[in-house]
């Protein structure tokens, strides 16, 4: 079973939260491990099967992550597979009009139907966590949104708890993101190994996690910026931030000068020096068509466009001097823009610094002078990944890792059969594979 381009934050973090949600059905229900009703048998060591789902309700897309498990009576659960769906647009495209989500919603569950036997529908918890997206709506308009999922989850034959539809704070977030990182790499589980730090571009929101390791950090920052939380017996304090309306979509409306959620005039247009001057396009965002038209600065596009996104971004992010000595990956649109900038292989990643950003925006936003490529924004985007990296205290020659990853639950836990990265390796660790060898 294979999940390409998977978002990582998602994999232990609906992992977790699909589990807690089968234990809360169980402590609700009373019931005990005797009680074979509840689940069914795996195996003639009296493994038992049960299953989880979990929506992703992100700022450009719902997804739908289905669990598989297994669980003897005194061990972990073991994640047997998982299966994974997406739809477009994202949940706050429905805002004005919530009945308008129903459609797609019901689609993701029908597959959910299709994939779990239909004698352990009623105890497969059911939940959705929604990100910046939903975040960025006013609250009244947000709720009406998890009000109208709720409705829709209470009528499925799943089991649906009290808090089944919520959503998730940027912090949170950023945790799950870089727990999730640092079990892919080994790093929670060697204490020879330096922890990671997570930089995760989504369409929202931006978010920067790290362990610092020198306590003036620890002190210093501003107040929100330090979280802690308890894992394996340890107690982890962590710089995380979520910067809400700085993720790619929501920070490309602010440069080009427009408001979240707030349609334009009839006739008016937005002129921007980001884009080649005198080209017009439609651009759509959040369910809202934008007029757009490029305008001549009277300095090259580069220098016009890094201008206006430097005093977007001023004094909007924190910076932090410890990220330099720190090794770092990053996510999302970071990963996707380099991807087709041609910095690193699309189905590879590999590593860059914040200068090679910055090169390429320079080479884009130069070919793109007088006549716009297929993606008339990448040299607005390059442009704003360059000055945030920068705005954020890191400097040129600061190397990041850029992965993604394609998980095949069959190679990676039969006997046997190898993983092709290390990174299905530690996540074969994690997921608890039959024997430790097979990674």
């Amino acid at each position: 079973m294979k999940i390409s381009k998977l978002t990582w934050a998602f994999v232990v973090f609906a992992f977790i939260v699909t589990y807690v949600a089968y234990l809360t059905w169980r402590r609700n229900t009373g019931l005990g491990a005797e009680d074979d009703g509840a689940y069914q048998s795996a195996s003639a060591k009296d493994a038992q099967i049960f299953y989880g789902i979990m929506f992703d309700a992100g700022s450009t897309g719902t997804r739908i992550h289905i669990f598989k498990f297994t669980q003897t009576a005194k061990d972990t659960p073991k994640l047997v597979y998982e299966i994974f769906r997406a739809l477009k647009p994202g949940l706050s495209a429905y805002a004005d009009d919530p009945d308008k989500c129903t459609p797609g919603i019901l689609e993701l569950l029908e597959v959910a139907k299709k994939e779990i036997p239909s004698n352990l529908w009623k105890v497969t918890p059911l939940v959705l966590k929604a990100t910046a997206g939903l975040r960025l709506l006013p609250g009244e308009k947000a709720q009406n949104l998890l009000n109208k999922v709720k409705d829709i989850f209470e009528a499925s034959p799943f089991y649906v708890g009290d808090d089944c539809v919520t959503i998730m704070n940027g912090t949170d977030e950023g945790i799950s993101a870089w727990i999730t990182v640092n079990f892919l790499t080994g790093s929670l589980n060697n204490s020879g190994k330096k922890l990671v730090g997570m930089l995760d571009l989504g369409g929202g929101s931006t978010q920067i996690t790290f362990h610092p390791d020198d306590e003036k950090t620890l002190q210093s920052s501003p107040e929100g910026y330090i979280t802690s939380f308890q894992m394996f017996n340890t107690t982890y304090r962590l710089y995380s931030y979520s910067y809400l309306g700085l993720g790619l979509m929501s920070a490309r409306l602010k440069i080009l000068g427009g408001f979240e959620g707030l349609p334009l005039k009839e006739g008016e247009e937005l002129v921007t020096p980001c884009l080649s001057p005198g080209f017009q396009i439609e651009w759509q965002h959040a369910k809202i068509t934008y007029k757009l038209r490029g305008q001549k600065a009277g300095e090259p596009l580069f220098e016009s466009c890094f201008n206006k996104v430097e005093k977007m971004l001023y004094n909007k992010v924190h910076k932090a001097k410890e990220i330099m000595d720190l090794e770092f990956y990053a996510f999302s649109y970071y990963y996707d823009l380099a991807a087709e900038a041609d910095l690193i292989d699309a189905e590879k990643g590999g590593s860059l610094t914040v200068e090679d950003f910055l090169i390429a925006a320079k080479n884009v936003c130069k070919r793109t002078e007088d006549v716009a490529g297929h993606n008339p924004f990448l040299c607005m985007d390059l442009t704003y990944i360059y000055v945030l990296l920068k705005e954020l205290g890191f400097q040129k020659n600061k190397v990041f890792q850029l992965e993604t990853i394609i998980l095949d639950w069959e190679m990676m836990c039969n006997p046997g059969r190898k993983p092709t990265a290390p990174a299905s390796c530690h996540l074969c660790s994690l997921q608890h594979c039959s024997r430790r060898e097979d990674c």
